[in-house]
């Protein structure tokens, strides 16, 4: 993987927002996204000039209702990070910004992406200042909602964004006793009208306005509301109902979320507790549905977790805390095991004794559902206990320039061909060309386990097809595997094997092994054959809040008649050999 031309400084004096979809983009994304999807696609543009126009704020006008249920919050805030907050300083993705006037933060200041954005207008943060627990915080917590209120009262585009949007209402609710109980009067009636413009204007553009986990996020902020602030039932029945259909189309019956990927899987597994909870604790029907789709999930999550308790790093993912997956599998109530196998989203998971094995078998999400999906189809991530060995580069720190170097399929473990992607990212991260599974078998034994698997994602550009196999002995300690290109020669083609920093590698017998050290002591040799073995620097994106130097076992040739085979193992080093 080659750095992006402007790496991550961590300060704000970049233009760091993502980048627009420009014409050309817009017809390649029309033409790979179903007709309802783009047409869906081409209201929301056309409706924001109306939605920014004083006259849609009129329309919006709404009776103020007042809190009857307080929903719980079981996430813990941080109050280092509440301090900060304190002191004006916000933290995202690993980047530090600062608003020293104590208005409304970071207003006008062009550096912020718009996930940071998103992230700040969400107010997530609230718990954070709740962590701190005394009465500055809370004056400062209500301050900052009451200047959002003045600042960002009327429509925007992203503050205003539904997903945004229904985080916020949720957050705000969630929080309500913390800052709100004991404000004035005057302050409360300014809340609760500003929450009903929020909720008429989510339920207009709903469902139609979001896709994927985004329509989930919203859906919570509608949930929250109508629980907790009841003005009727049909309403509620409605949103109930929406929300139905979306665990329908996005929760696959493995347990797998429709954007595979494990970050965004947490997420969404934590917004259907959450709204679960509100549900109870208004005394209201939990819909079988929203039981059914955290049942499935929850194995799912321990499905994508490595030895160390985080995530593995597919599509957009890091690895997140360990102790919040634990929380919200203990939140969940679920106590269902991983499968080895998660036919519907597209992943494998081979595990002997202390070795695991993860591998994306799937192709890459539907239009809708890929804004956070990568081009790493047939990669694969292999740790030991709880040390990770061979990863992809993963997703953060988030600047744009990061995230798309990390979706291209040289940031994965995985072949490409000529330094191609297998399967074509715009700008933004949406696709225009996926990569499809051609053919997928899997054999599972005493001896150990092995799978087949096939991709295209190559045939169109250079007519070649790419297979990949990979066995896993019952002792954990034999890992091996072959990668065949079949089609015409002079093509060159790379097989990436990123490490993860904390591995040290060396090259002996003359340059055709690889030792690889972990931080146990333990060693792991690699051999191959078919391609020239080097090994070359990389980068590990795998924490959200910094980036580490990495190196990567690289196996480079070209294309013979016919194709090309490269076979490669990674066995444990003992006594023996």
């Amino acid at each position: 993987m080659t750095a992006p031309a402007e790496p991550f400084t961590g300060n704000n004096d970049t233009d760091h927002r993502s980048p627009r979809l420009s014409l050309s983009d817009w017809l390649k994304l029309a033409q790979a996204a179903p007709a309802r999807l783009t047409v869906s696609r081409l209201w929301r543009k056309m409706m924001e000039p109306a939605y920014a126009s004083p006259v849609y704020g009129l329309l919006l006008m709404a009776r103020p209702r007042s809190i009857e249920t307080a929903p719980p919050d079981p996430w813990p805030g941080d109050s280092e990070r509440g301090a900060a907050i304190l002191r004006g300083e916000f933290t995202f993705g690993g980047r530090r910004f600062r608003n020293a006037s104590g208005a409304w933060p970071l207003a006008g200041v062009a550096a912020i992406d718009d996930e940071a954005a998103a992230r700040l207008h969400s107010f997530d943060w609230l718990r954070d200042l709740h962590a701190v627990g005394n009465d500055v915080a809370r004056k400062r917590a209500r301050a900052l909602v009451d200047d959002w209120m003045e600042r960002c009262g009327s429509w925007s585009a992203l503050a205003w964004r539904p997903d945004v949007t229904g985080l916020r209402l949720a957050n705000w609710l969630a929080q309500h006793d913390f800052f709100c109980a004991s404000a004035p009067d005057d302050f409360r009636r300014r809340f609760f009208h500003s929450i009903s413009r929020q909720t008429r204007h989510l339920t207009r553009v709903l469902p139609r306005g979001a896709e994927g986990s985004q329509l989930i996020a919203a859906l919570k902020g509608l949930i929250y509301v109508e629980a907790c602030l009841p003005l009727d039932t049909p309403r509620l029945d409605r949103v109930r109902r929406l929300l139905t259909d979306a665990l329908e189309g996005q929760v696959f019956p493995d347990g797998g979320h429709v954007e595979r990927s494990p970050s965004q899987h947490l997420n969404v597994l934590r917004h259907l507790i959450d709204m679960r909870a509100t549900l109870v604790a208004a005394r209201e029907t939990v819909p079988e549905e929203l039981q059914s789709a955290i049942d499935r999930m929850s194995p799912m999550l321990r499905f994508y977790c490595h030895g160390d308790g985080g995530l593995a790093l597919f599509n957009d993912s890091v690895e997140e805390a360990a102790w919040i997956i634990d929380l919200v599998l203990q939140r969940a109530e679920a106590r269902g095991k991983p499968f080895a196998s998660a036919p519907h989203t597209g992943f494998q998971r081979l595990a002997f004794n202390r070795t695991r094995v993860l591998a994306d078998t799937g192709a890459p999400p539907p239009a809708g559902a890929d804004h956070y999906a990568h081009a790493g189809t047939l990669s694969f991530e292999f740790s030991v206990g709880r040390e990770r060995i061979v990863v992809n580069c993963g997703a953060g720190p988030r600047t744009p320039g990061w995230r798309q170097a990390a979706r291209r399929t040289a940031a994965h473990s995985t072949l490409s061909v000529c330094d191609a992607d297998s399967s074509d990212i715009l700008p933004t991260g949406a696709f225009s060309r996926r990569s499809r599974i051609t053919h997928l078998t899997r054999n599972d034994s005493e001896d150990g386990a092995w799978l087949e698997a096939q991709q295209d994602g190559f045939r169109r550009n250079f007519d070649l097809m790419h297979t990949r196999r990979l066995w896993l002995d019952a002792t954990g300690w034999d890992f091996r595997g072959e990668d065949r290109l079949e089609g015409p020669d002079g093509a060159p083609f790379v097989v990436r094997f990123h490490l993860h920093p904390r591995v040290r590698v060396s090259l002996s017998e003359g340059g055709h092994v690889v030792l690889l050290r972990p931080p146990s002591g333990g060693g792991w040799r690699f051999r191959a054959k078919g391609a020239d073995i080097r090994i070359e620097e990389s980068v590990y994106l795998g924490q959200a809040d910094r980036q580490q130097r990495a190196e990567q076992i690289v196996l480079a040739g070209t294309t013979r008649p016919g194709g090309a085979v490269i076979k490669w193992a990674l066995q444990r080093v003992t006594d023996k050999n």
